[in-house]
């Protein structure tokens, strides 16, 4: 039966009417869901800290939302700004993990931003979600507590804010601004940005510009007349697209060729960095954008960070490196990206795990191969939201057969709420033209009912993905003494994780030290010893230090044997140590 409403509930309608009934029903339902017979799944039950992710967060409402996880969360994250953007809006890091005797360094480290190309808006609700269901579900959720016993996320939800309060409140365009607010000079004429989009007809999307000419190239789709194709070949056009909107601001003859962003944040990383004139977007040189440089120096002082993942839009596409066709990847890393990718694929249907200069377009300057190639770690550029969320079937994805699906899918789901239809305007320098297109909320991102789906399933591949990171364990420790009465002490050290403890690019360009593990307590270590096997068949002694072994890594999914031969009576301690891995350790009584 359903449970009757309390009878001062019904004296809301008689004083404040059904408008504020309907939303004092509805916010009060995650207070009462923990009493239903039939709790909902999927999601953390009376969170501390209520949001709703059917919908865009912009600065403001981010900051906000990152401070009160922080304020109802303090044994489990900490806030932290990087540093200012070029603008001066804080560059703000969430860190995640139970806060007990390991320190955060100590623990492997899972790197996860978005936001880096301001206009792909939903990779920061993804981040921002993912923060939010990880503390909400620790205490309730034994696999995500244990998950953040062991690991620790630093988490940058906006890395370029500026452009991303440009995108959210100013006329713009679903593909602008892609970079940042610094200005640059476009055109070269010795003034920055003077020259960018104007909103004709004031409705705050910067869409197309078109023209009615017999000797255009364009006509209207049958089916979907607002949206211009190209003409056969054979076939009289209708229309000319002028491009979009805007005039010509400093009187050169062009119009929106010098406009604010008209830089790419992803071309600006260390590795294989190129000028403009090879990849278009590069800008100054490598860390010369403020927000870039302060994430790159956060993640050189954490070593311990293995895994990452950086969100944009759109295609759903699981990328990894190279970016260059000239860059190669060590093929047992290769192996590990695989195993990590198919599983993603199966959590997110209709993304495509792909090779970024081979399957997309080249990349020179990304982030990605600067976290793999420079700081040996397992990353991944997920784009977000896939064709196939249209209608749930897997979809051609050229380009004219997915703008019919997003029309489609407009005038069936979004009732017409995804274009501007033409209107005409008066242009200073073309004349009487029409303006009309998609709205800036729709062609990259998911719409409001889609989103939070969206970020549920990203979430669970970063967790998969950060559950999978190297995690050394000691497994079997065993004592014997000998007939010379020297201890032998033998100890496994597991790795039941995909990845390694060190990647074969770490290990290559030895960009962290080798693991370390060690014996305590003896009077003196007379013989140290690292085997693949349990059988120490071809051993390795380690001559110099030999209480102190250095264990190349452990490799992910098994397992690396020591032995040591010491004098003495204990107690003796073994403990392992890794950047990347984490450490363990354990206290053997060897008085009997």
């Amino acid at each position: 039966m359903p449970r009757p409403l309390p009878r001062a509930f019904f004296g809301l309608t008689r004083r404040v009417g059904v408008a504020v009934l309907f939303a004092v029903a509805t916010t009060s339902l995650p207070c009462i869901a923990e009493d239903l017979p039939y709790p909902v799944v999927g999601a953390p039950i009376s969170p501390r800290v209520s949001v709703a992710w059917d919908r865009y967060h912009d600065y403001e409402e981010a900051t906000r939302l990152l401070q009160e996880m922080a304020a109802a969360f303090p044994g489990l994250c900490r806030l932290e700004s990087l540093g200012p953007s070029y603008q001066g809006r804080e560059l703000w890091l969430l860190t995640v993990t139970e806060q007990g005797e390991v320190p955060d360094i100590r623990k492997p480290g899972f790197w996860l931003d978005a936001g880096i190309h301001a206009n792909e808006i939903q990779g920061t609700e993804v981040v921002l979600y993912t923060a939010w269901f990880l503390l909400e579900s620790f205490g309730r959720n034994e696999k995500i507590t244990q998950l953040l016993r062991d690991r620790v996320f630093y988490i940058l939800p906006m890395l370029s804010p500026d452009s991303r309060d440009a995108h959210l409140h100013t006329p713009q365009s679903t593909n602008t601004p892609r970079g940042g607010q610094v200005p640059f000079d476009d055109d070269r004429d010795g003034v920055a940005d003077e020259d960018g989009w104007d909103d004709l007809d004031g409705d705050g999307n910067i869409a197309l510009m078109r023209v009615a000419d017999p000797n255009g190239r364009y006509k209207p789709h049958p089916r979907f007349p607002e949206w211009l194709v190209p003409a056969e070949p054979d076939e009289p056009g209708q229309y000319r697209i002028l491009g979009p909107e805007g005039y010509d601001n400093d009187g050169d003859g062009k119009i929106n060729e010098d406009p604010p962003g008209n830089y790419d944040p992803n071309r600006n990383w260390p590795w294989q960095w190129q000028p403009r004139y090879v990849q278009g977007g590069a800008i100054l040189y490598p860390l010369a954008l403020p927000e870039n440089r302060a994430a790159a120096e956060f993640i050189l002082r954490h070593p311990n960070i293995a895994g990452a993942q950086s969100f944009h839009n759109f295609g759903g596409m699981i990328l990894r490196g190279p970016g260059s066709a000239d860059d190669t990847y060590a093929e047992e890393d290769i192996e590990v990206f695989d195993a990590l990718a198919s599983k993603g694929e199966k959590i997110l249907p209709g993304y495509r795990y792909m090779v970024i200069h081979k399957d997309l377009y080249p990349v020179f300057g990304g982030e990605l191969d600067w976290l793999y190639q420079m700081r040996g770690v397992f990353c991944f550029t997920t784009e977000l939201f896939t064709p196939q969320n249209y209608f749930g079937q897997t979809t051609d994805r050229t380009i004219n057969l997915r703008e019919e699906q997003m029309r489609e899918f407009d005038r069936y789901l979004l009732f017409g709420q995804g274009y501007v239809p033409w209107k005409e305007v008066r242009h200073p320098q073309y004349g009487k033209i029409e303006v009309g297109g998609a709205v800036k909320s729709w062609g990259r991102q998911p719409p409001s009912f889609m989103l939070e789906e969206e970020c549920h399933r990203n979430m669970a591949f970063v967790l998969y993905h950060a559950d999978q990171m190297p995690l050394v364990r000691l497994g079997d420790v065993e004592v014997r003494r000998e007939a010379n009465g020297l201890l032998r002490v033998t100890a496994t050290v597991e790795n039941r994780r995909v990845m390694p403890t060190r990647s074969a690019v770490d290990r290559q360009r030895r960009i962290t030290p080798p693991d370390r593990v060690a014996i305590e307590g003896a009077d003196s270590v007379v013989l140290g010893l690292i085997s693949d096997t349990p059988f120490f068949e071809n051993p390795r002694e380690q001559k110099d230090r030999p209480g102190d072994l250095r264990v190349d890594f452990v490799p992910g999914m098994s397992a690396v044997y020591v032995r040591w031969y010491v004098q003495g009576r204990g107690p003796l301690t073994v403990s392992v140590q890794s950047h990347k891995g984490g450490n363990d350790r354990r206290e053997l009584d060897v008085s009997r």
